[in-house]
């Protein structure tokens, strides 16, 4: 009965969603206030009606509801509880609720939060989010029901992939979709922009915070994904140019730029037809993603393996959708003002390289992404773009980005002085060079462009000081005035600061991982050894374990360093009976920054005593990949929190159409 009832629900947040289209346009045409309302509050009763199909998913995979054919799929009477509860976006059915559930609530949060915009532009984002709900309620009530029956209902599940049964696979969708999803807003926003046919300062004002909170999310959904790749997958990495981890990357790309190009239209008021253009193609790109991940065309672990015909409704959802907005835009660009002058030494240029190299970036990894399925379909010949190419094309772009990164918030507005800034950041540069030859003399000489990374990652974070550190006068002030200048600074200020000492903190743990990353493999029987840089690392045992819902072989291991015992590792080899599936479980030494990462392999039979294939990995600075991340998110979560970003702004009085 909880199922109907969900069921029920979600064609109703479908017709109510339909209602929100109907009221608000009606609202925008005849300036009624009622009409207005009625049609926000459509939007708030739409994402009530998922809000309740969603629950009533859950209580299907929580109690082991067998007879909903998502739950039979993707559950087993034996899964630990979370494992039940992240079922419900666990599957193609589910994931697509979860995506219509952030679609709602993000355009319910823009009734509730939108008091601010003009009435007309309001009533139109309204409207445009409507459109968005029904096409994506359509296509999960009609294609993907996530609460279809079964009769009859098997005694039991069939369980869900192995290798999503893991706590950061089970907190990684909320947040990306949040992060995805989140964009639809701002989709909403620049189509109701170009149909008003105004695009103004006010307008970059209200689009900065939705897209800081959705790329804040995708920052902690990437990075939880990254971090379950690394420690869950058993190959030793964190980042593989996965066709699926690319289709979260390029709307992260996008909506970065995005961030830094409202900044100018906001102060300047110009470049407003390319921060719509940038608006209309992050969200855009998340229903790439969402296309790449579920139609069927790529084959990777993160993908959801459905039938070719859903993924063709997908691909008309994207064609239409996206169609509709640039084709929108096309009409309506021309018309858009083109804001004030600048100077080619001003923070105005220096964003606008900003976007351009984020843009080139984003079509290298566009064009690595979807080259191998377009020259599949031509010609029928599968190849693979794999992280050669990507190192190629894309790391000289964001090298050329990440230098040029400090000086842009210590130029002036419409005018620029470069001398000033060189002199304001030559100490940061003088550090830089001396931590790159610091490392080149010190760590491995071998390694060149290794050390040239480690001296990026310091540009950037003593860049970053540097900068908020010229905001307060730190060296022209008395000591009691720095002091007060400093804790005064708006929370906006610190959140672009932790955003790029973050990206800093990333840089240096990605180059040392990757160039100082020491390997071993080797067949050990009980007692046998192997050394990684450094440690030893010993077989003492492999004993078996029985877990929740799976078997397992445990390995027994002692790294030490010199004679002294580091830690125990315990790595596993789990078979879960339910699916028939097998995954590696690892084992990481924490050693400051750094880790050592063991893994077993398959057991195999020796000539006197069976043998087990062990690989061990010394990853420098690892911590530093996940911990940049995170900080950067915090910036962006700080930067929401500032008053002047703030979502409830006053109401400002409404300019004359």
């Amino acid at each position: 009965m909880i199922a109907e009832v969900g069921s029920f629900a979600l064609i109703l947040a479908l017709a109510v969603s339909l209602a929100q289209i109907g009221l608000s346009a009606i609202a925008r045409v005849r300036r009624s206030a009622v009409l207005a309302a009625a049609g926000e509050g459509a939007a708030l009763v739409a994402f009530l009606g998922v809000l309740v199909a969603f629950a009533a998913l859950m209580h299907a995979f929580v109690v082991s509801d067998f007879s909903v054919a998502n739950v039979a799929a993707n559950s087993h009477s034996d899964k630990p509880l979370l494992y039940r509860v992240a079922g419900t976006w666990g599957s193609h059915e589910g994931s697509m609720l979860l995506w219509c559930l952030a679609l709602t609530g993000f355009g319910a949060m823009a009734a509730i939060a939108g008091r601010g915009l003009p009435r007309g532009l309001k009533a139109l984002t309204i409207a445009v989010q409507g459109v968005l709900g029904v096409v994506f309620l359509a296509y999960t009530v009609f294609a993907s029901n996530p609460l279809a029956r079964l009769d009859p209902a098997p005694v039991e599940g069939r369980s869900l992939n192995p290798l999503l049964q893991d706590p950061a696979l089970a907190f990684h969708p909320p947040f990306l979709y949040a992060g995805y999803v989140g964009l639809s807003v701002v989709f909403s926003l620049a189509v109701a922009a170009l149909i008003e046919g105004r695009v103004e300062a006010a307008w970059a004002r209200w689009v900065r915070p939705w897209t800081l909170a959705a790329w804040s999310m995708l920052t902690i959904g990437i990075t939880l994904g990254a971090f379950w790749a690394y420690y869950e997958l058993g190959w030793g990495g964190w980042w593989f140019w996965d066709p699926v981890e690319n289709a979260s990357f390029m709307p992260w790309l996008v909506a970065a730029a995005l961030l830094h190009s409202a900044i100018v239209t906001e102060k300047r008021g110009a470049l407003s037809g390319w921060t719509v253009f940038l608006a209309l193609a992050a969200f855009s790109f998340s229903m790439l993603g969402a296309f790449l991940v579920r139609s069927g065309v790529l084959t990777s672990v993160h993908a959801f393996a459905v039938d070719p015909t859903r993924g063709v409704l997908l691909l008309a959802i994207l064609g239409v959708t996206a169609g509709a907005g640039f084709g929108l835009f096309a009409w309506r660009a021309p018309g858009l003002a083109q804001g004030g002058v600048f100077a080619p030494v001003s923070r105005e240029s220096a964003l606008v390289l900003n976007n351009i190299l984020l843009a080139a970036a984003t079509a290298t990894v566009l064009l690595g992404t979807l080259f191998p399925l377009i020259r599949e379909a031509a010609t029928g010949e599968a190849i693979s773009v794999g992280p050669p190419y990507f190192n190629l094309t894309f790391t000289p772009l964001m090298a050329a980005l990440l230098i040029l990164l400090p000086a842009g918030p210590l130029l002036a507005w419409k005018r620029g002085d470069a001398r000033g800034v060189l002199q304001r950041l030559w100490a940061a540069a003088l550090i830089a060079v001396a931590v790159g030859f610091a490392t080149l003399l010190l760590v491995s000489p071998r390694h060149g462009w290794g050390a040239a990374g480690v001296a990026l990652g310091a540009w950037l974070i003593v860049g970053a000081l540097a900068e908020i550190l010229e905001r307060v006068r730190a060296f022209r002030a008395p000591a009691a005035e720095s002091w007060r200048r400093l804790t005064g600074l708006p929370r906006g200020a610190w959140g672009m600061t932790l955003a790029h000492l973050g990206l800093g903190v990333f840089v240096l743990g990605a180059v040392f991982e990757t160039s100082w990353k020491v390997e071993a493999a080797e067949a050990l029987p009980i007692g046998g050894a192997l050394d990684a840089g450094a440690y030893h690392v010993v077989l003492q045992d492999v004993v078996g374990v029985e877990g929740p819902n799976y078997d397992a072989e445990r390995a027994e291991l002692s790294v030490t360093r010199n004679g002294q015992p580091i830690c125990a590792p315990s790595p596993e080899r789990r078979f879960y009976p339910a699916g028939g599936q097998s995954t590696s479980e690892v084992g990481i030494c924490y050693q400051g920054l750094s880790h050592v990462y063991v893994v077993l392999g398959e057991r195999r039979a020796g000539a006197e005593a069976p043998v087990w294939l062990v690989r061990a990995y010394w990853n420098p600075w690892a911590t530093l990949i996940f911990v940049g991340p995170g900080i950067m998110a915090l910036g962006g979560l700080i930067s929401l929190s500032d008053r002047r970003l703030r979502l409830g702004v006053a109401r400002r009085r409404e300019q004359p159409a």
